[in-house]
């Protein structure tokens, strides 16, 4: 027999055993994606999604105006609402259904937010030159919102001094004690409501 005759049964008896395993002749084949993890029996993975989570909602205190009294309107807002988000809101003045109600107010529109400091019981207020002179009745809103809302913010201080500064350096004092604020109703359908402030405008 001749050696090219002899070679054929032996290669034919060494790719037998590797044909009967399954493993491919022609090399390695790629298929699919590459194995990111080990899963148990019967689970199957997912994307994850995250759950947004809620808002929380707080009422904001902002005082108007109603037959030259001061009346103080709660809000309900996203929160947690600072004392510059707070004196936006009341800049912006009543809304479609507080003025339905008969509320108005003598703050200017804000072209410009205020600059507020803290300092412990103290706030002061300083005002943009864009809002000119307030009345006396528009530093008893702006002051008593800002009161009432530093002391909703730290509780603790138990008052507030508020100190609004005007453009041309005028200042005008107001204390959280001038600014009473009643027992919170609430009218179905509409904005919540305190009974008014006895404050008057009490002059700078």
């Amino acid at each position: 027999m001749k050696p090219s005759t002899r070679a054929v049964p032996l290669l034919l008896a060494a790719l037998l055993p590797l044909s009967a395993c399954g493993i491919p002749e022609t090399g390695v084949v790629e298929a699919g994606e590459p194995a990111t993890g080990v899963l148990d029996p019967g689970v199957t993975s997912a994307p994850s999604e995250s759950v947004p989570e809620a808002v929380p909602l707080v009422k904001v205190p902002l005082y108007f105006v109603e037959d030259g009294a001061l009346v103080a309107v709660v809000r309900t807002a996203p929160g947690p609402t600072d004392l510059g988000g707070t004196v936006l809101m009341l800049f912006k003045g009543p809304d479609d259904r507080e003025r339905g109600r008969g509320l108005t107010t003598e703050l200017p529109p804000a072209a410009e937010a205020p600059t507020i400091r803290t300092d412990g019981t103290g706030v002061t207020v300083q005002l943009p030159r864009s809002a000119g002179i307030l009345s006396d009745t528009a530093v008893d809103q702006l002051a008593c919102t800002v009161a009432v809302a530093r002391l909703r913010q730290d509780p603790a201080l138990g008052r507030a001094q508020v100190t609004v500064e005007q453009p041309g350096g005028r200042l005008a004092g107001r204390s959280s004690d001038d600014c009473r604020f009643a027992t919170e109703r609430r009218s179905p359908g509409t904005a919540d409501t305190a009974a008014p402030s006895d404050t008057g405008g009490s002059g700078g």
